[in-house]
């Protein structure tokens, strides 16, 4: 699955996120999603296939690889899984909000294979800071 797009949200106050119906869509027939601490102080949203597909690389590195094994932990420790109710929405667990300073507006991005949940604030100071360097980036990146 690629997902794609910035979607700007408000979460009413109960701390759900109406999921937009394009991505709705594209998640088809999903009834969860598993949410997890993000790098840069967002959250990771993952389906089930994304999420095996994910695990399968980190099941690659060795058991005695020290990093890994700390991700591991970390990453799978602190993930919950999330229902989609029939309106599209997910309820954000109270300590990954307070984790990503999420406040009543946010952004909501596709990022490939999983979504990112930004406070609003925070992704627009990200953008100011990294979207000049947009070419250079990209170059480096295409480099590996």
């Amino acid at each position: 699955m690629l997902l794609t797009g910035t979607h700007s949200r408000t979460l009413d106050d109960k701390k759900r996120l109406v999921l937009p119906k394009r991505i709705r869509e594209q998640l088809e027939e999903q009834t969860h999603l598993y949410v997890t601490p993000g790098q840069d102080q967002c959250l990771w949203l993952y389906d089930q296939g994304a999420l095996e597909q994910l695990s399968t690389k980190l099941d690659q590195t060795p058991a005695t690889d020290a990093e890994a094994r700390v991700f591991r932990r970390l990453f799978f420790a602190q993930m919950e899984e999330v229902d989609i109710d029939k309106a599209g929405r997910i309820l954000l667990p109270e300590r990954l909000f307070e984790h990503a300073g999420l406040k009543q507006d946010v952004v909501l991005l596709g990022v490939r294979d999983r979504l990112e949940i930004w406070d609003a604030v925070r992704w627009r100071d990200y953008f100011a800071r990294h979207g000049a360097s947009y070419d250079a980036v990209a170059e480096a990146a295409f480099r590996k």
